[in-house]
């Protein structure tokens, strides 16, 4: 293990009780996408009581950027997303969720603690590096407005980020334990995409079925098309996937539906696989209109995949040394650093914070071992001193 790794280790634990506070004290407190106020109001704070950064707030929301500058160099970022989603805690430790509905459960408040830690450490040894650092505590990972945007996506647009010359995130990892990280280099979670479909047909009465377009029966085939969609239309050497989450239609047993609505979601790793499924769904769809009904269909593009720079990845590895690395895709998840990662050389790693008992991702009962968040100050301090070298 490297000297400064070492280094870096040693100072992130010497404040490893006020990073379990803040998490904690986050973790209580969880506010939703577009409402993060008290959150970035506390992080505004805390970078303040730090005395070295300018700091701007209400960045594209409640989004906070904290520069600290030494020299004239590259300008690199950390990004933390601080957002909560909309689940009903079951924890049982002292720091359970006490706003009603509303967890911490997908670690957005362990990520804002680190990227907190890492700006403590490098307010004290700012000296040794050379160049800008820009820390991102981003609103609204989890969720899109009413015109399509995340968090990330209203933070890019505000023009404060755009002499970014290289950007890193962290995201927790329960899956792998402590002292792991996880890589990838290249597309390493999903576009994602929503379509709404609406098979139109002619309702009546129940029992005289032959005077009615029954969209029922033609949703039944626009399905099961979809459905071979994966298996049949699609290179089984290429990630892509269409799966259905909503179908309504009809409210009474003896009724037959004017029209059925069928709502889900694509994922794709890579953009000709992305057109390729939405070309088929089309053609699936367009079954309904061979049997004598009708459809009408939109897509909807959200986060691209995520796509993580081959060299911002050694970076992160170099600064991990020590770690066991693993090298695979994290998913077909979405995550919306990767409008970051569509501009700049950009990466992120997932970070291994496994309890003995694995609590997944938006798991009511999500936790961390949070000795991890020693681990991600120390590899973000390492990341940011390889890449503003003196």
């Amino acid at each position: 293990m490297m000297a400064n790794q070492l280094k870096h280790i040693t100072l992130a634990e010497e404040i490893y009780p006020q990073l379990v506070a803040w998490r904690r004290d986050f973790h209580k407190y969880p506010e939703l996408s577009f409402k993060e106020k008290q959150t970035s109001k506390k992080v505004v704070e805390i970078l303040k009581s730090f005395h070295a950064y300018h700091i701007q707030s209400h960045v594209g929301g409640y989004g906070v950027v904290a520069t600290l500058s030494n020299g004239e160099g590259p300008t690199v970022a950390l990004r933390a997303d601080m957002d909560a989603l909309p689940i009903q805690e079951q924890g049982e430790h002292d720091y359970v969720s006490e706003h009603e509905g509303v967890m911490h459960a997908c670690g957005h408040d362990a990520h804002t603690a680190i990227l907190l830690g890492t700006a403590q450490i490098l307010s004290e040894i700012k000296d040794q590096i050379q160049g800008t650092v820009k820390l991102i505590f981003q609103p609204a990972e989890e969720a899109c407005d009413e015109s399509g945007e995340s968090g990330a996506v209203k933070m890019l647009q505000s023009g404060l980020l755009d002499d970014i010359d290289r950007a890193i995130a962290l995201h927790m990892c329960p899956w792998q334990k402590r002292k792991t990280i996880q890589l990838h280099d290249g597309p390493s979670m999903a576009n994602n995409d929503e379509f709404d479909l609406l098979i139109k047909g002619r309702g009546g009465h129940g029992g005289y079925p032959q005077d009615t377009i029954d969209p029922l029966w033609l949703s039944s085939y626009v399905l099961q098309a979809l459905y071979s969609v994966n298996g049949r239309k699609v290179d089984p050497l290429h990630v892509g996937t269409i799966s259905v989450g909503q179908i309504h239609g009809g409210e009474a047993h003896n009724v037959i539906p004017n029209h059925v609505e069928i709502k889900g979601t694509i994922r794709t790793y890579e953009k000709s696989v992305r057109a390729k499924l939405t070309e088929e769904l089309e053609n699936a769809a367009s079954i309904a209109k061979a049997l004598g009904g009708d459809y009408q269909l939109s897509v909807n593009q959200g986060e691209p995949a995520l796509q993580n720079h081959p060299y911002i990845n050694q970076v992160i590895e170099q600064a991990s040394q020590g770690f066991q690395v693993v090298r695979k895709p994290f998913g077909m998840g979405s995550e919306d650093f990767s409008y970051f990662t569509e501009k700049i050389p950009a990466a992120m790693f997932f970070l291994g914070c496994g309890l003995n008992e694995e609590r997944s991702l938006h798991h009511p009962q999500f936790d961390i071992d949070e000795k991890a968040l020693i681990d991600g100050v120390a590899i973000f301090l390492g990341c940011v001193q390889h890449l503003l070298k003196k």
